[in-house]
């Protein structure tokens, strides 16, 4: 293990011996070498435990939690633990092609910013169709939180973050924590907290640097319903969306998890809040109208096609420190 790693990798993991070796070794196959791997254990797990113990990589290392708290809290010890100056996030289902870390390295050298926090593009794969995500990437002076939740395509939205494209400075990690408890929504809620701290810029590179495994017959967060939990989050979180962002992340994100339920009280909670609470326009109410009325699978159908029409447009690598909110 080098002496001094200037990057650390975090990669929470558990009962998936598997897809965990897969994400260490894409971490270790970084054209970036000095770095380390901390492998965060959710709970005991002798299966991984004796899986990465075959790797035999002296930059490797595993940390068991004692009993499982899920991923927020793992990636937080992960950040204890971390000895580089900054801290990478992989989480074990996902790959990082072998570039990543040096693209955002030289990202980040360039940035005047004292706590430069970078993201990509990624590879969204799933068994029907791969896709570039983010569509494009912000636009000077854009709100962070309206590029993340406003949508401009019925079916799709342009604005994205995820986990394992965040490069961040340890330090940062370490002050602005995963919010441990959270089932979905992790990394916005991440992001839009950090980027109200003083000294940060969020930038992207403009490539995919990450392969998103979207396997719809594995179980996976994204793939969890926690309407009333998410709901909360949105509703003690107003501050952090102006009022534009807040109606379009209300119905579009948090319908398609009370969509489920087909119950009509649910459908008109969600107009009444984007409406006391946000500033919703014809495209959110349409949205939120399709979600309700057409099957899932159809849904996701017709969103690939659209998508995988459409290339994603060139735009801004650099995002504002911090946006103006209006919590309402």
């Amino acid at each position: 293990m080098p002496a001094e790693p200037d990057v650390s990798v975090v990669i929470p993991t558990c009962g998936r011996p598997l897809l965990a070796t897969r994400a260490v070794h894409g971490a270790l196959g970084q054209t970036h070498r000095d770095l380390e791997v901390i492998v965060v254990l959710d709970g005991p797990d002798q299966a991984t435990t004796d899986a990465l113990a075959e790797i035999g990589d002296p930059r490797l290392r595993v940390v068991v939690v004692p009993e499982r708290r899920r991923a927020p809290n793992a990636r937080n010890v992960g950040a204890a633990e971390a000895r580089g100056r900054w801290t990478a996030l992989l989480d074990d289902d996902d790959e990082w092609l072998p570039g990543k870390i040096e693209v955002q390295l030289a990202l980040a050298a360039g940035s005047a910013a004292r706590y430069p926090v970078v993201a990509s593009r990624l590879i969204n794969r799933t068994p029907r169709a791969d896709s570039v995500m983010p569509r494009r990437l912000p636009a000077a002076g854009e709100p962070l939180s309206e590029y993340f939740c406003v949508r401009r395509g019925l079916f799709y939205g342009d604005g994205f973050i995820q986990t394992s494209t965040i490069m961040t400075p340890t330090e940062l990690l370490r002050r602005v924590p995963f919010t441990p408890g959270l089932r979905r929504q992790q990394e916005l809620d991440w992001a839009l907290r950090a980027v109200r701290e003083d000294g940060v810029e969020l930038l992207y590179a403009e490539q995919p640097l990450v392969l998103w495994h979207q396997d719809e017959d594995r179980d996976r967060i994204s793939l969890h319903h926690p309407y009333e939990q998410q709901l909360a989050w949105l509703r003690d979180n107003r501050h952090l969306f102006t009022r534009r962002a807040y109606a379009a992340f209300t119905l579009s994100v948090i319908s398609s998890m009370a969509a489920p339920s087909r119950e009509g009280r649910h459908f008109r909670e969600l107009l009444a809040e984007a409406r006391e609470h946000g500033d919703p326009r014809a495209l959110d109410y349409l949205t939120h109208l399709q979600i309700w009325a057409l099957p899932p699978a159809l849904r996701h159908r017709l969103r690939d096609l659209i998508v995988g029409r459409r290339d994603p447009a060139p735009a801004a690598v650099a995002a504002p420190a911090a946006e103006p909110v209006d919590a309402g």
